[in-house]
């Protein structure tokens, strides 16, 4: 029986899609898989080396090629730089002008947001933004409201209030918490600074003003409050991607969850790597990586395992090492480049002769044509590299502190030496003044009256001796007693032939260290290279000395000695806080001993051991060929006397075939004629 015929369409077979970007060829099988992912959350555990930028790159110039349009990007980076740099390559790569995505830090894109709801927060369109010396008036003017008495108790700098409030807002702890953790000195006055906190905000609030917190404070408060404009946000921004995800702190953490809440795809890319998470003490919450997986079940996870900058030598090193972190997401980085030469550890007597060792494989490795540049020496902590400042310099090798501030030049440790220097030379008017105006309620004005006082007396720091204390302003009273008191000791000749002595008098009995509390937030850090410091002049008997060496270090006088063809040509030193996301050809890790790296204070828990051992990561992957892994077998303690260390337990948990120990012996002394010099091979067994 005949019935209705069925139909049946024939289709044609989907031709291949073309793109403008060859990515088969661009790109490796590991970036592939990230840069064609579908919808969805994902997360990239990008490797150190691995190519996450280029991989961040190609993703939105697919996605563009896909037909998503760039107003609906949202692209968060830690720099400005990083997201111009990011958009211009996408440009570049695709030819399509992607301006009108949302680009840039959390803080950026956040005042672009704010700036079109400012009303629904309470503030008008035209807010100001304060940069930190702006808030720190503000706060100024708020202890000055409220008739703070900051003379009794050494109240809170303004500086430090902001900083430990910061501290609060971007980790998610209450004010009173952060306080007793960071500074917990301050508890007994902590009414007195909620009284000032909130006077801070309310003229903020008033000059229709924020700062730089608000910025992110007000984003997720206008998230939280205001459904509307959230799922608004969600309806634009269709593809939001989080470079640096192991760094973002738990408010950014937060804006992030609120961005996608109401988003059908929920199309977040955060980038990261677990096992680069080191800036805890800035507020990052590694959590924020580890646990999105958590927050989103459903999230596929890429890794980047693909090294294009390290030796497999290096990279093994690196791999046997984070492996002993348990909170952490497996990775294994794999070297495209042939083999290396091993990696040295290195023992030497003690931190002196751990910076001459490091000074001459230095002079060798020039000669083998790797530039200065080229070579970098990490360190914990800034106090590591006195010795090797001044052994380089002695050399006339330059060089540069890639962390910012010499360790000589740092505030802290200016205004220590103030007092010393003020021994040396009693008519030094920059260093009196600075070490004065230390004291509460001593300004410039005042400063400037008893300078004048003292001046033209044939000794001024004997004539300030003679001052009355009752001539000068009731609260600075007391404390300029003890600054008189504090200057007579370290004049006398037992201090003057102990540097050492000297510094730790100004720190304790000469209050700095009550100083430095209620100045800095990292206080404790700073006191800690305050002793490191004093540890330091222990090897000098005479105040004078110790202190034109330790200015010298300043002095670029010798420097053509080494560098007469390459004038630019700088060795860099750095913290390996400061070195992430470098690289050199050389690397050299030095001081790595028991309690100093890791640090004693930061591992005290498994959580703060496991970032010391990330930060140990951090600077053996930043070597491309050579890799000197150095820790002194003997350092000085407080009485001056030369005590046995321990090896660094990362140097202790790695397997001994993973590296080639280096034993240093005593050679003859270097010719006068560079032409005579030892063949490389005899210099160092």
């Amino acid at each position: 029986m005949e019935g209705s015929p069925r139909r049946y369409v024939l289709r044609k077979a989907p031709s291949a899609k073309t793109y403008r970007v060859d990515y088969n060829r661009e790109l490796n099988e590991e970036q592939r898989s990230v840069v064609f992912a579908g919808d969805g959350p994902l997360l990239v555990i990008a490797g150190a080396g691995s190519g996450k930028t280029r991989t961040l790159v190609y993703r939105m110039s697919r996605l563009i090629e896909d037909g998503a349009e760039p107003a609906s990007f949202c692209l968060l980076t830690f720099t400005n730089r990083a997201a111009k740099e990011m958009t211009r390559r996408v440009e570049n790569l695709i030819g399509t002008d992607i301006s009108k995505a949302l680009a840039g830090t959390f803080h950026s894109v956040a005042a672009r947001i704010l700036r079109t709801n400012a009303d629904l927060l309470g503030y008008r369109p035209n807010f100001s933004i304060l940069d930190s010396e702006d808030a720190k008036d503000i706060m100024d003017s708020a202890i000055s409201d409220l008739a703070i008495p900051v003379t009794e108790k050494r109240f809170p700098k303004a500086d430090l209030l902001r900083d430990l409030l910061s501290l609060g807002v971007n980790t998610g702890r209450e004010l009173r918490d952060v306080i007793a953790a960071e500074a917990p000195h301050l508890m007994p006055q902590m009414k007195a600074i909620s009284d000032v906190v909130a006077r801070f905000r309310q003229r903020k609030k008033s000059a229709n003003a924020m700062d730089y917190d608000d910025l992110l404070v007000l984003w997720a408060v206008l998230l939280k409050e205001h459904p509307s404009v959230r799922k608004a946000l969600a309806i634009r921004i269709r593809e939001l991607l989080v470079d640096e995800f192991q760094d973002i702190n738990h408010l950014q953490s937060e804006i992030v969850d609120l961005l996608v809440l109401d988003s059908a795809t929920k199309n977040v890319l955060a980038v990261g790597d677990d096992a680069q998470s080191i800036y805890s003490f800035r507020g990052a919450d590694v959590e924020a990586l580890l646990g999105f997986p958590k927050r989103y079940p459903t999230a596929r996870i890429c890794r980047l395992e693909t090294n294009y900058r390290s030796t497999p030598q290096i990279l093994s090193l690196a791999n046997a090492s984070i492996r002993h972190n348990k909170r952490r997401f497996e990775k294994e980085l794999r070297a495209v480049r042939t083999e290396g030469v091993p990696v040295a550890v290195v023992g030497t007597a003690d931190t002196a002769q751990q910076s001459e060792f490091v000074a001459q494989r230095v002079l060798e490795l020039r000669d083998e044509n790797i530039p200065l540049s080229s070579i970098s020496v990490l360190y914990r902590a800034h106090y590591q590299a006195l010795e090797l400042q001044l052994e380089l310099t002695r050399r006339g090798i330059p060089y540069e502190v890639r962390s910012g501030l010499r360790f000589f030049e740092q505030q802290h440790v200016k205004d220590v030496l103030a007092f010393l220097r003020i021994v040396v030379n009693p008519r030094d008017e920059i260093s009196f003044k600075r070490a004065f105006k230390l004291l509460p309620r001593v300004g410039e004005r005042l400063a400037s009256t008893v300078w004048l006082a003292i001046a033209d007396a044939p000794d001024p720091a004997s004539a300030l001796s003679a001052i009355d204390p009752a001539k000068l302003p009731a609260a600075a009273r007391p404390h300029f007693r003890s600054f008189q008191k504090t200057l007579a000791t370290i004049r006398k000749d037992s201090f003057q032939s102990a540097p050492a002595e000297s510094i730790r008098w100004v720190l304790e009995e000469g209050g700095y260290a009550e100083i430095a509390r209620s100045k800095f937030t990292n206080a404790t850090a700073r006191l800690d290279e305050l002793e490191a410091l004093a540890q330091f002049a222990l090897g000098y008997d005479d105040v004078s000395r110790f202190l034109q060496e330790v200015t010298l270090l300043g002095d670029p006088a010798g420097e053509d000695r080494v560098t007469a063809e390459r004038d630019d040509e700088r060795l860099v030193l750095s913290s390996v806080h400061q070195a992430k996301g470098l690289e050199w050809s050389a690397v050299f890790v030095i001081g790595l001993v028991e309690d100093r790296f890791p640090n004693a204070r930061a591992a005290k828990d498994e959580a703060g051991l496991e970032e010391e051992r990330r930060l140990f990561h951090v600077a053996v992957t930043r070597a491309r060929d050579e890799l000197t892994l150095v820790h002194p077998l003997a350092v000085y303690d407080r009485t001056g006397i030369l005590v046995m260390t321990e090896p660094s337990r990362f140097l202790r948990e790695l397997p001994a075939d993973l590296y080639e120990r280096w034993v240093l012996e005593t050679g003859p002394a270097v010719p006068a004629d560079p032409s005579e010099n030892v063949d490389p091979d005899e210099r160092v067994h």
